[in-house]
């Protein structure tokens, strides 16, 4: 459907701020998981780079009023569609709002608006010696904004916990234009609704985020890396649930199965073993020896072939090197194989090595490469299906396992998505994960916070993947 949105040009905005040209819209048509698929996304009828809060509300006023839809945009590096207009009308692109509002160090908080790179945000305050802990992997090419809409995490999720853990309050704009500021500058708050966790991972359906309030860390002045390398896939992830429960005072533990590690090997043109892994990072600011020994004798009752760690900081990156460049080693596999959706599955650690066999059961069952990696720490597996595209019985086998293991990781107690979202992707796990009353109760939440549909229509819930709005009836 195709929107009218000359309204814009009665708006506030610098001409530069919006436009209808062809190159912009189809740059603002699909995010990183799309383009992976080769998927053309769908075209926005506009798009506004607003310059404010006054802006935001400006535009979602005037679209609620004339009943065209809104997608807010942020540097398009989600997995699931997060940010692609599904019904068209207009992309708002929070990218140019990229400001620290205020810096208090001393309370070890910061205020930025929502453009703001991850990494640009550690950059700022390490002069200080603090750090945003949370980070995702994409930290360098991600938004504080696009962050906070998939309550993002990352390899330090097991010590540090995600992005919502570090958000103190914000300051968003709801469908109809009203400005809203949610938390505080306290540390802890046990007044009214916690409207900042409700808005944290909420996909830009509830409001348009415009500042965040988060919180900071000091910087360990202990950090250790390196990798452990196993004989098994079983020996990599039992010792990791094995160091876990004991609660080794690990920062980062991620898992690469030995056909990831052949595939890194490739890549790179290393000379990795095509064995299992399991790279590790401590952080300390004391006693780091210690846990690295005690991670070490566990390892060693899993029968750890190697065990390598260093303190120099070029030795740390060449040795998590694989696993920083998992994801395009994958793609870059095989020209005539291609990855289906992302697998971002977690599970509680006590099923982590469970996960793991039965998805590489399955691999073996339908006959498909699947490589395994990620957050094992926190119980989280990324893994992709690789299929030839054009062969519609290997892509069926394909959808097929990797809806099986989504359906395991829920029944072990998980979620189908650790830390990517819903998006387009994950609809159709939402109520088999939580149930019709809870997703009804979600549904109550949207109707009440956007009663026209206007913010992000065609996420989350599954009646909306066919690319239909709500209905009145719905709403």
């Amino acid at each position: 459907m195709t929107f009218d949105c000359s309204f814009l040009e009665g708006l506030p905005l610098a001409a530069d701020r919006i436009s209808v040209a062809d190159e912009r819209r189809e740059s603002h048509a699909t995010d990183y998981g799309t383009e992976r698929l080769d998927d053309e996304g769908v075209l926005p009828d506009a798009v506004v780079w607003p310059a404010s809060t006054a802006d935001v509300s400006a535009v979602l006023a005037a679209a609620t009023d004339h009943g065209v839809p809104v997608t807010p945009y942020a540097a398009g590096t989600g997995l699931e569609g997060n940010a692609v207009p599904a019904h068209g009308g207009i992309s708002l692109d929070l990218t140019r709002m990229d400001a620290v509002v205020d810096y208090r160090p001393a309370d070890r908080q910061i205020d930025v608006e929502p453009g703001i790179i991850g990494s640009d945000v550690d950059e700022y305050v390490a002069g200080d010696g603090l750090v945003f802990p949370p980070l995702p992997s994409s930290g360098d090419i991600s938004t504080i904004g696009g962050m906070i809409a998939t309550d993002a995490s990352g390899m330090g999720t097991v010590r540090y916990g995600e992005v919502a853990d570090w958000v103190l309050g914000l300051e968003a704009v709801l469908a109809d234009g009203t400005v809203i500021e949610t938390g505080s500058r306290a540390i802890k708050t046990s007044s009214g609704y916690n409207l900042t966790d409700l808005i944290v991972g909420s996909e830009g359906t509830l409001a348009v985020v415009t500042e965040a309030t988060l919180e900071l860390a000091g910087r360990p002045e202990q950090v250790r890396g390196g990798r452990a390398i196993f004989e098994t896939l079983d020996d990599a992830v039992e010792a990791v649930f094995d160091a876990v429960r004991t609660d080794v005072g690990v920062a980062k533990i991620e898992l690469v199965d030995g056909l990831s590690a052949t595939m890194a090997t490739e890549y790179l043109g290393s000379e990795l073993p095509d064995a299992p892994m399991v790279f590790l990072e401590f952080h300390a600011n004391h006693g780091v020896e210690t846990e690295i020994d005690l991670c070490r004798t566990i390892f060693e009752d899993h029968n750890v072939a190697r065990f390598e760690m260093s303190d120099d900081d070029a030795e740390m990156a060449a040795l998590w090197q694989a696993r920083r460049e998992m994801a395009y080693a994958v793609s870059a596999y095989d020209p005539d194989l291609e990855p289906l959706h992302p697998g971002d599955v977690t599970v509680p650690i006590s099923s982590y090595p469970e996960i793991v066999r039965e998805t590489k059961r399955l691999a073996d069952e339908y006959d498909l490469l699947v490589p395994c990696f990620g957050h094992a720490g926190d119980g989280n597996l990324h893994y992709s299906v690789l299929v030839d595209p054009d062969d519609p019985e290997q892509r069926t086998r394909g959808e097929d396992l990797y809806r099986e293991i989504v359906s395991l990781a829920i029944e072990l107690g998980g979620t189908a998505t650790g830390e990517h979202g819903i998006g387009e992707g994950k609809q159709r796990y939402l109520e088999p994960e939580h149930g019709a009353g809870a997703v009804e109760a979600m549904r109550t939440v949207k109707r009440a916070l956007d009663p026209t549909d206007t913010l992000n229509p065609g996420k989350i819930f599954p009646e909306t993947a066919d690319g239909e709005r709500l209905t009145e009836a719905e709403r």
